[in-house]
């Protein structure tokens, strides 16, 4: 493969030099029309003057050509003058008998009535001009060889041809070096880019022109690496929040462990032992789907298969199931203008997706409530279904809003509230994502809303 330098020169070469033969062959011919035009000119000139020479000044037929002669300075190269009289249907004077071409070529041209008539052939350049004597009508043949003017053509095709090949050969040149010129900045680029690695990822590439093609996609690249860079940070982040919230439970499972065996001990303390690692053996595979699900969601959205689903009945399994897990959680549904058209109530999308999103909503109200309650407002719009759940807990700093739905990101306000992990939010956000959904949150003294807004299949209909 050629690189861009080589191609960029090659297409240069190749654009001047179609170019270069065009105006060539347009010299050529050109001046080939010129050398024809001027030589007939002289040749019609021969024949006026035979013409005056033959019937006018009644000159002798040995004297005609040398008349002729003297009248032009330059001799022709093979000529022949012929007078053909139509009304005899012969030729009434020849010189240079042994060339017999231009009565065999003209004679059989004379049908109609042109008053000139120019032939070439092979070498010879021939010209018929019609003349009237009294009542004759007589045509004078003039040809020659216009060996000057083939001469001219010669040279001439030797210096656009030298003139060709000394134009391909600079156009290369300059070519290669208007390519290396402007091709130069790649490889302060190249330099720049091959010193980032994920130990100096905050470094970006500089260039001086960022209004040209080359400055673009710079910009685009360190664009790139900004969202690399956030990648790496996260990617950092969730190894270290994941490294700690599994050590947690294993070091204590094995802590419990290890005291059991010290040892022997009687049925109860056993059984409260087996209860307390049963708990956190909970924990532990609560953390770990919540991970799995986190990843599912990030690494494989194209896996989430969609279909018509009814969000006021999610939003009751939800519920129910919640209730199952967690029996003193008092939730509180609320549907406000329930719709007539039940097309209004369906989305398209992921059934046990959206019913996480319902569960981890419900579930961090009621968890980070005073009363473990939560109030959940369902309205519908022409396009949108709107869920608001509610709940009366410590209220979010502001300053903490825009990073809680970060993965493992956990407010002081809330950390301190109540045992979690910090992915919930994550999961529910990137889900939502997935359905073209949108999630927002509001903290004041009066309560918490996190308010969800999905596009209704009337509207992704549309």
């Amino acid at each position: 493969m050629l690189n861009i330098r080589s191609r960029l020169t090659y297409q240069f070469m190749a654009l001047a030099t179609a170019i270069l033969l065009i105006f060539s062959v347009g010299v050529y011919f050109f001046s080939r029309l010129y050398l024809e035009k001027r030589f007939y000119k002289r040749l019609q000139e021969r024949a006026i003057t035979t013409t005056t020479l033959l019937f006018d000044l009644n000159a002798a037929d040995t004297t005609v050509m040398k008349l002729v002669n003297i009248s032009d300075r330059e001799l022709l190269t093979d000529e022949s003058i012929a007078v053909y009289n139509e009304r005899l249907k012969k030729v009434v004077f020849s010189a240079n008998q042994a060339n017999s071409l231009t009565a065999e070529v003209f004679i059989p041209l004379l049908q109609g009535n042109p008053q000139t008539i120019y032939k070439r052939f092979n070498q010879y350049q021939i010209i018929g001009v019609k003349v009237k004597n009294g009542n004759d009508t007589n045509w004078v043949f003039v040809s020659a060889i216009d060996t000057n003017g083939n001469d001219a053509l010669e040279d001439l095709r030797k210096i656009l041809l030298v003139m060709i090949l000394v134009g391909i050969l600079l156009l290369g040149i300059s070519g290669w070096f208007f390519a290396d010129k402007a091709l130069a900045p790649m490889s302060g680029i190249i330099k720049q880019v091959n010193q980032i690695f994920p130990d100096n990822i905050e470094n970006r590439v500089e260039h001086p022109n960022r209004s040209d093609e080359i400055g673009l996609l710079v910009a685009t690249f360190n664009q790139l690496l900004d969202r690399t860079e956030d990648a790496l940070v996260m990617q950092k982040m969730f190894i270290a929040n994941v490294s700690h919230e599994l050590k947690n439970p294993l070091t204590k499972i094995y802590s419990q462990i290890e005291v059991t065996l010290l040892q022997k001990r009687n049925v109860e303390d056993y059984e409260q032992d087996f209860r307390s690692l049963q708990q956190d053996t909970r924990t532990l595979i609560q953390l770990t789907n919540t991970l799995l699900n986190l990843a599912n969601t990030v690494v494989s959205p194209d896996s989430i298969q969609k279909a018509p689903i009814r969000v006021d009945e999610l939003l009751w399994d939800a519920k129910m199931q919640l209730k199952k897990w967690h029996d003193d959680y008092v939730i509180e549904l609320n549907f406000n203008d329930f719709p007539d058209n039940e097309e209004l109530l369906i989305v398209q999308g992921s059934e046990a997706s959206l019913k996480i999103v319902f569960m981890n909503l419900m579930d961090n109200a009621c968890k980070f409530s005073e009363n473990n309650s939560a109030k959940v407002d369902f309205s519908v719009t022409n396009t949108h279904i709107i869920i608001q759940v509610f709940n009366k807990g410590a209220v979010i700093p502001e300053a903490d809003l825009p990073y809680i739905f970060r993965p493992f990101y956990r407010s002081n306000a809330t950390a301190k509230a109540a045992h979690g992990h910090g992915v919930g939010l994550a999961i529910v956000s990137q889900i939502l994502r997935l359905h073209q959904g949108e999630i927002s949150v509001t903290s004041v003294k009066e309560g918490t809303t996190f308010k969800v807004v999905l596009p209704n299949q009337s509207s992704s209909g549309e």
